[in-house]
């Protein structure tokens, strides 16, 4: 008799992954990374399918605003639009300049909207909030953010919380990059006990 959760690492769930030109770099090669190691696929996209240029985001020494670097180039497989989130089991909510342009798409805003409706794991991290907390999935919720980002998130109802991990739900978030090393681990259980939950029939 075939073993559904053999089966499910033979085919690893797929967990969408938002990104636009000005997304930063370790934001986003991280968790991609990372959620290969646990056996699920990641799928870029962005307001296109094509290549797009990401960044190195942060502020360094002798300067009190962010500054950026070119970082590496990433194709998104998928457009906004040609995404059905039905057939994913995750997200997660890259930072950089990018969310800044990109929450305005309105394939993103459906898209963010069924992972948080679905109460499905949902990540996100520094600018990353921008996105979700334009499509009004942030009431009440508790999350992290860059500090510069903290007015994004209360003016749409959010609680900002000055941490490295925030769950609230099935929600998980950092600050920044510095944080990736807390956040993404207990994101990516939450993915692998949903896997998990699926394969048993639960």
């Amino acid at each position: 008799m075939p073993d559904p959760l053999s089966d499910s690492i033979l085919t690893p769930q797929e967990v969408l992954i938002v990104i636009g030109d000005a997304t930063e770099t370790v934001d986003t090669l991280y968790p991609y990374y990372r959620l290969q190691e646990s056996g699920f696929k990641p799928v870029v996209i962005g307001p296109e399918r094509r290549v797009f240029q990401m960044v190195l985001h942060e502020v360094r020494p002798g300067w009190t605003i962010t500054r950026e670097w070119e970082g590496y180039q990433l194709a998104a497989e998928l457009a906004f639009c040609d995404v059905n989130p039905e057939n994913y089991c995750g997200i997660f909510f890259s930072g950089g300049r990018a969310p800044e342009y990109i929450r305005y798409d309105k394939d993103l805003v459906r898209i963010t909207r069924h992972f948080f409706d679905a109460h499905k794991p949902v990540a996100s991290v520094c600018h990353g909030v921008e996105i979700p907390a334009y499509a009004g999935c942030v009431k009440g919720r508790r999350m992290a953010t860059v500090a510069k980002c903290r007015f994004d998130l209360e003016v749409a109802g959010g609680i900002f919380v000055d941490a490295p991990c925030v769950i609230d739900g099935t929600l998980v978030s950092g600050r920044t990059f510095h944080d990736h090393g807390h956040y993404v681990g207990p994101w990516i259980r939450l993915l692998e006990e949903a896997r998990t939950k699926r394969c048993h029939g639960e």
